[in-house]
């Protein structure tokens, strides 16, 4: 008996630039607000956040100060200065210190988060990455500079007061490699940036388009890893972050905090990271094909033996059905 194809279980979408599969799970059947859960934002008294006083003696002195951000060494570094790339062999294993560079961007208010602060502040943020992205760039020993942010206790937020981080480190990261490499490719096939493809076909398509403005474009990824996921392009052709112009911060921030605030509003606080994906560091004309982007990533799912075993993650939403109640919501 043949089996009954009239009602699609799932759909697999291969992503474009790195070559990985992703299932949606239509027949899952989950509905926009079936993904709403217990706010992620918790509270820490004020007298107890490492974030509220800089002026100790053993206080942290800011490396920058922009405007409501101040940008100060992590405490607990995952990087931190030393000698650049002495690599050494343990049998056939390769290893070598962690030297780079470890910061935190602590916003001034303790109890207000992206969707509450003012265009203004939220500017001095994008600012703040910026302008930290191009000094930390050209330090010694740093391959890639990686820009962050965790909201809730799900997505790694150990202290409440509302903070992003910049991890700067001798090696490119896998995942980054990836992007490279297959942004290499397609531009090696078809001549053209694989991410302004994308960009172009999702601004005349708007199936999975959620805002746009002068100058930036939120879309759903046609082959969204998680439900929710968002990415935000530049619309003209950037390789790199440091690239962002002083009259475009403002319009960056606009859009990332919208974004930002849809998820919130729609679904319920939900914990998310958000990060910079850029090229890595260094001759800039190597990576001219590359185009730097956002990538804004709810907590809605859990790996589990499926994802795990497999690396193929799963969605339980359609990307356009996602972009669709995401660009409804008035924030």
């Amino acid at each position: 008996m043949m089996a009954d194809t009239s009602k699609k279980i799932s759909e697999l979408r291969q992503d474009l630039v790195c070559g990985d599969w992703v299932v949606i799970a239509v027949g899952r059947g989950k509905r926009p607000h079936a993904f709403s859960g217990a706010p992620a934002t918790f509270e820490e008294p004020r007298e107890m956040c490492p974030f509220e006083n800089f002026s100790g003696s053993d206080a942290p002195q800011p490396v920058l100060q922009s405007g409501s951000v101040s940008v100060i060494p992590n405490k607990f570094p995952a990087f931190a200065k030393g000698v650049c790339r002495v690599f050494s062999k343990e049998g056939p294993y390769t290893f070598a210190d962690g030297v780079g560079i470890h910061e935190v961007f602590v916003l001034k208010d303790h109890a207000r988060y992206i969707p509450e602060l003012s265009l203004e502040e939220m500017s001095d943020l994008i600012r703040a990455y910026r302008d930290r992205y191009k000094t930390v760039s050209r330090e010694e020993c740093i391959a890639y500079v990686l820009i962050f942010h965790n909201h809730g206790r799900e997505a790694g937020a150990s202290i409440a007061h509302p903070h992003s981080q910049l991890v700067a480190m001798p090696v490119i990261p896998p995942d980054v490699a990836r992007s490279v490499e297959g942004s290499k490719r397609y531009f090696r096939e078809h001549g053209k940036c694989v991410h302004c493809e994308m960009v172009q076909y999702e601004l005349v398509s708007k199936k999975r388009l959620v805002d746009e403005n002068e100058k930036f474009v939120a879309f759903t990824p046609f082959a969204s890893k998680i439900a929710f996921e968002t990415r935000i392009f530049p619309k003209v052709h950037q390789s790199v972050f440091e690239m962002l112009e002083d009259g475009d911060v403002t319009l960056l921030a606009e859009i990332l905090q919208r974004s930002v605030a849809r998820l919130k509003k729609g679904l319920n606080d939900p914990a998310y990271n958000f990060f910079i994906h850029t090229a890595p560091v260094g001759d800039v004309s190597r990576y001219d094909h590359y185009h730097w982007h956002i990538e804004i990533l709810p907590k809605t799912s859990v790996w589990a033996g499926v994802e795990i075993g497999t690396g193929i993650e799963i969605s339980a939403i359609m990307p356009e059905e996602a972009a669709e109640f995401l660009r409804n919501i008035t924030v």
